[in-house]
């Protein structure tokens, strides 16, 4: 009797910004200002590197150790354990300056063959949604393509957007550039009529050859936000329990997608998350009827069960209410994004390599989401990551920064013309 298969998507973001000098209003006045030392103004070198050193402890290297031995330990079974990641270019940097032994495990990753890593943004970047012109877009996204290809000899055929923003003119925009896969949440207003389930490959309707894999937030958010709450009515969550819920799961894939830091860095190792992960692939292969596949697997073993439209004026994510409000929401939010857009003409018309990277710096994500006035549980969530106070902190430590930038730049422009 031939098994009909169900396969399981692993896949984590790995992002780490470049967080901002919070003392810039000081610093401005007493340290070197060329434009070679500016990225030391405008960026906290002591406190990034404290940050990505600790995730690395806690999150980088034993998530890695444990996704190595899992993968190993199958690796001449018919079943093979199969990981997805998307390492942004900012989280690579910092590695290699701060934890060169991150990257190091990715790459042992890489050469075990059952690791896939997908396209993004560079800088996870908000420039996806900048207007109908994606020339920078597609620069972040040439840029990122690179540095797979440098690091760890992988063309992303995959890709996911910054925290999963996707619309129609960017899932055209991605399959122009070549890719055959996108990421996306698995919200239901999206789902096609008569398939109200994520559990399947779709296809985008603006760009037919692009699959379209949607995430299952239930079963991810079931380990990303609800495995370490004594409050739920689930807890504790072991890893026999979560690989039923797998097995009676209805579909073609379940994609259980997360930022890869909720492991141990989120969750602390104290929660038995990593005890979790380790038993987690014994306990799926019991269910013969399971498999673990990548995003790119997926894609081309199963067809598409309908097709997936979204209007760029209804754009989802898969942060707070799965819409930009994460970086949209408020004013101030606005002014800042306004600014970054309109610094992209005349710090390109400088042709300055130093500039236009500090200005790409800014165009991460993070900055924004920092100045997010959310309450309730998407306000916790922001203020857990955020190393400001209050939104208006951040808000005025990046428009300090990005003015200074402005400033300077347009001088450099005008003197530039007088010539």
């Amino acid at each position: 009797m031939v098994i009909r298969l169900t396969s399981i998507v692993f896949y984590f973001q790995v992002h780490q910004p470049y967080r901002l000098n919070q003392n810039f209003r000081r610093d401005r006045f007493f340290k070197e200002q060329s434009i070679e030392k500016l990225e030391a103004l405008y960026f906290n070198e002591e406190l990034n590197k404290d940050v990505f050193q600790r995730v690395a402890k806690k999150c980088y290297l034993p998530a890695n150790d444990v996704w190595l031995k899992a993968i190993d330990e199958f690796r001449n079974d018919a079943r093979q354990v199969k990981i997805a990641f998307s390492l942004t270019g900012t989280m690579l940097e910092q590695a290699e300056r701060y934890a060169p032994d991150v990257v190091d495990s990715f790459k042992q990753l890489a050469q075990t063959g059952c690791v896939e890593f997908l396209g993004e943004t560079y800088y996870h970047s908000l420039t996806a949604i900048y207007g109908t012109t994606k020339t920078e877009f597609r620069e972040q996204v040439k840029q990122h393509s690179e540095i797979m290809q440098e690091l760890f000899h992988w063309k992303p055929t995959t890709f996911r957007n910054t925290e999963l923003i996707l619309n129609n003119a960017i899932m055209k925009e991605v399959a122009a550039l070549g890719f055959k896969t996108i990421l996306g949440e698995g919200i239901e207003h999206i789902l096609p009529a008569n398939n109200q389930s994520p559990n399947y490959v779709f296809e985008s309707v603006i760009a037919p050859n692009l699959k379209v894999l949607l995430r299952n937030y239930q079963l991810s958010d079931d380990i990303a936000f609800r495995f370490g709450s004594g409050r739920w009515e689930e807890y504790p969550l072991y890893a026999d329990k979560y690989a039923s819920w797998l097995a009676n799961s209805p579909g073609d894939c379940i994609n259980i997608f997360m930022d890869y830091e909720s492991l141990g860095e989120h969750l602390w190792a104290e929660s038995g998350i990593f005890e979790f992960l380790k038993h987690l692939p014994r306990e799926v292969f019991t269910y013969e009827h399971l498999e673990f596949l990548t995003p790119g697997e997926v894609a081309e073993k199963y067809s598409p069960k309908g097709k997936i439209a979204i209007d760029d004026f209804s754009t989802i994510s898969w942060a707070d209410d799965r819409d930009l409000g994460a970086w949209l929401k408020n004013p101030l939010q606005h002014i800042s994004f306004d600014d970054q857009k309109f610094l992209e003409a005349p710090i390109k018309e400088l042709n300055n390599p130093t500039l236009l990277r500090i200005w790409r710096m800014l165009t991460t994500s993070d900055h924004l989401y920092y100045i997010s006035q959310a309450d309730a549980g998407p306000g916790e969530v922001h203020s857990y990551f955020s190393h400001y106070d209050t939104p208006l902190e951040a808000f005025a430590n990046y428009n300090e920064i990005i003015s200074d930038l402005t400033a300077r730049t347009l001088m450099l422009l005008h003197a530039k013309t007088k010539k």
